[in-house]
């Protein structure tokens, strides 16, 4: 029976898995990925800015996911996303904000990302509306290895002391993005185009290395059972088939599901097929999601089932959104039927 790996050997040997998987570019010609979301509807800014004001009158979500807990330094996101739908005529216009922050203890990393949102409503027949949205974002990224054990500190007799003679301090890296997206929906079915990263930025440390242009589709469609109904009536059961394809780099995601929604409680499962450069296979996961609303306030929690040995090795990940939101639903059935706004995407909260 073989012994079980050293204290040492798991020190050595955790950062670099979790590095390599990051891919943040320090060396080599890496490509960085953008960390996604399990509740891609409650982070739905970070998935297309033409979400932007398409949901709410206005709202603010504050977005927690922590991935690969059994690994020392997880991968931590923390995001904050705000938009609101401006109040001028037919409102048309609408403003978004979001700021992204992607940490790990176990190699350093840090990626700060603020960025700016504009959408742009319209109706394009009496029951199809478009949206089209722009996104720019500032970003900083840095790396140090501190947390590393390198050959030059280990002892004879296994014992680690005295500082390396490895470069240990990387200036951090500043970059621009660009992405855009259009959203074309009525008030059952929606289908979304998004692009982000359209300038592919240099993410290079001592190396050339780039943020590479991603590119997903995603829809959905919503089967009433009771269909809420104007004014103030809330009282929603419903069903929502939904499937999604991103590309970035070399990996790209497809990802099933359905949500059931029976107000105030959302209920949700998607299956997520992961396949990465030079994989010998790809990941298998499972996102189970919960999430309820209380008037303005909406709180969801998502967990990743690894079904795949690699996935489940990792430990999944935990997500927890909050979201503060206003949608005045008697004013807008009478906005509706004079024709000056247009139908709620109908895509779940969470």
């Amino acid at each position: 029976m073989p012994e079980p790996p050293s204290p040492l050997f798991s020190k050595l040997i955790r950062p670099t898995l979790l590095a390599g998987l990051l891919a943040a570019g320090a060396t080599g010609s890496a490509h960085a990925q953008d960390v996604f979301f399990s509740q891609p509807f409650a982070t739905r800014l970070h998935t297309n800015p033409a979400f932007t004001g398409l949901v709410d009158d206005y709202s603010v979500t504050l977005s927690y996911r922590n991935q690969f807990p059994s690994l020392a330094g997880s991968f931590v996101s923390t995001q904050l996303a705000a938009d609101l739908r401006t109040n001028s005529p037919g409102q048309h216009h609408a403003l978004g904000l979001l700021l992204n922050q992607d940490r790990t203890g176990a190699v350093g990393y840090t990626r700060l990302e603020i960025g700016g949102l504009y959408a742009y409503h319209t109706r394009l027949t009496n029951t199809i509306a478009l949206s089209g949205g722009l996104r720019t974002s500032y970003g900083r990224q840095r790396v140090g290895y501190d947390n590393f054990v390198f050959g030059d500190q280990i002892r004879e007799d296994g014992s680690v002391g005295g500082p390396s003679a490895e470069a240990l301090d990387f200036a951090p890296v500043n970059y621009f993005s660009v992405g855009t997206g259009v959203v074309v929906y009525s008030e059952q079915g929606w289908l979304s185009l998004a692009g982000q990263h359209l300038n592919q930025p240099s993410l290079g440390f001592r190396k050339q290395s780039q943020l590479p242009l991603s590119l997903g589709i995603s829809g959905g469609y919503k089967l009433f059972v009771i269909k809420p109904g104007q004014g103030v009536a809330t009282r929603e059961v419903s069903y929502t088939p939904v499937a999604a394809y991103t590309r970035q780099g070399g990996s790209q995601r497809i990802e099933t599901g359905v949500y059931l929604t029976a107000s105030p409680v959302t209920l949700g499962a998607v299956y997520r097929n992961i396949s990465l450069p030079n994989s010998v296979s790809p990941q298998h996961v499972l996102a189970v999601v919960a999430g309820i609303q209380a008037g303005g306030l909406r709180l969801g929690y998502s967990y990743d089932v690894g079904l795949s040995r690699l996935s489940a090795d990792l430990g999944g990940a935990h997500e927890v959104t909050l979201a503060l939101r206003a949608f005045d639903r008697l004013e807008n059935a009478h906005r509706r039927l004079k024709r000056r706004v247009y139908p709620v995407a109908p895509c779940p909260v969470f």
